[in-house]
């Protein structure tokens, strides 16, 4: 950073200041780590010596807080694929069932904007469908943050809840299943060929909340890649040039994915694995009813309080996800 003409490209410069940043976060966490083990210690000689009751709860409660700092620091390092650093790109699109698996999209749709405030990540809506009654037909969201598809895509797949529907006059129980997708948005450096005669580009005008051009102009665009019938769509811009770029972007990202998912598939073919690539196997149950329980189905990790799930406390399933895919 102090060489000369550093500054002369203020992208290029940006990018060596995030990364500089991001290893000096991780060696400040460590040493942080490091001075809670030597109070630890220094407390615990302290509790033999004086056996005092107080100072042991006090004890018990210090320790507690250095393991949950020891494993988020532990499930952080092992985020060193190629890609997890980057911002993320999530989609969640509700299966059959109307209004009720709507608004279980709009259910996650909030739990995973809790969860990213949790995080300190910035999250903004690229597109937004309302659903018919309630809730969301699909939404789009680019959640900004070091790390952010690391911990993300272990949220890929299908998500199943269990309640009593609101929307039920009769009171019966009803299942409903949200599909999530999560991609990488890629760095600028990484290409991927997009030829024009490939894409066919509508325009519309946009539905979601955003300002007073809202619904005058058709600033929203939607893109379908021909070969693969990948459809992406933004209206988050003002402007239709700028939806467009963003749209071209989330295309090349879930191309980019593809082709990764087929390179695992290959390998997977080569040693004999039965290994399922994708987004279309049911990963986690949210039952409301007739018991309060989440399950993760590929960690079997169980969480009895579901509201606690809900306002975005999804961490112990992407830590025990994580680990298990090391």
């Amino acid at each position: 950073m102090s060489m000369p003409g550093f500054w002369d490209d203020n992208e290029k410069a940006q990018k060596v200041i995030d990364e500089s940043n991001e290893l000096k976060g991780k060696v400040d966490s460590l040493t942080d780590l490091q001075n809670k083990f030597e109070d630890l210690q220094v407390a615990y000689e302290l509790v033999k010596e004086e056996n005092d009751a107080d100072l042991k709860a006090e004890l018990e409660e210090s320790l507690g807080e250095a393991r949950d700092a020891f494993n988020r620091y532990e499930t952080r390092l092992l985020l060193s694929a190629p890609h997890d650093r980057n911002n993320a790109i999530l989609e969640l699109h509700p299966g059959a069932g109307g209004t009720e698996a709507q608004d279980w999209a709009s259910m996650l749709l909030r739990m995973y904007t809790r969860w990213a405030e949790r995080k300190g990540f910035a999250v903004e809506t690229l597109d937004y469908l309302p659903g018919d009654e309630a809730g969301v037909k699909s939404v789009t969201l680019l959640i900004k943050g070091t790390d952010a598809y690391g911990y993300l895509k272990a949220e890929k797949g299908i998500h199943r809840l269990v309640r009593i529907s609101p929307f039920d006059a009769a009171g019966r129980r009803h299942t409903s299943f949200v599909s999530c997708e999560v991609v990488p948005e890629l760095d600028d450096d990484i290409e991927i060929e997009v030829r024009p005669e490939d894409l066919r580009v509508d325009v519309f005008r946009s539905s979601g909340a955003g300002g007073q051009h809202i619904n005058k102009t058709s600033s929203a665009v939607r893109m379908t890649h021909l070969p693969t019938g990948i459809v992406v769509s933004c209206q988050s811009e003002r402007s239709q040039f700028q939806n467009r770029d963003q749209a071209m972007k989330m295309l090349k990202s879930r191309l980019f994915q593809l082709e990764e998912e087929k390179k695992e598939a290959e390998m997977a073919a080569l040693h004999g694995e039965q290994k399922e690539i994708g987004w279309g196997s049911q990963i986690r149950s949210y039952v409301f009813h007739p018991y309060s329980m989440v399950k993760d189905h590929r960690t079997n990790v169980e969480i009895g309080n579901v509201d606690r799930v809900m306002d975005g406390d999804i961490d112990p399933f992407i830590d025990a996800y994580l680990r298990l895919h090391l």
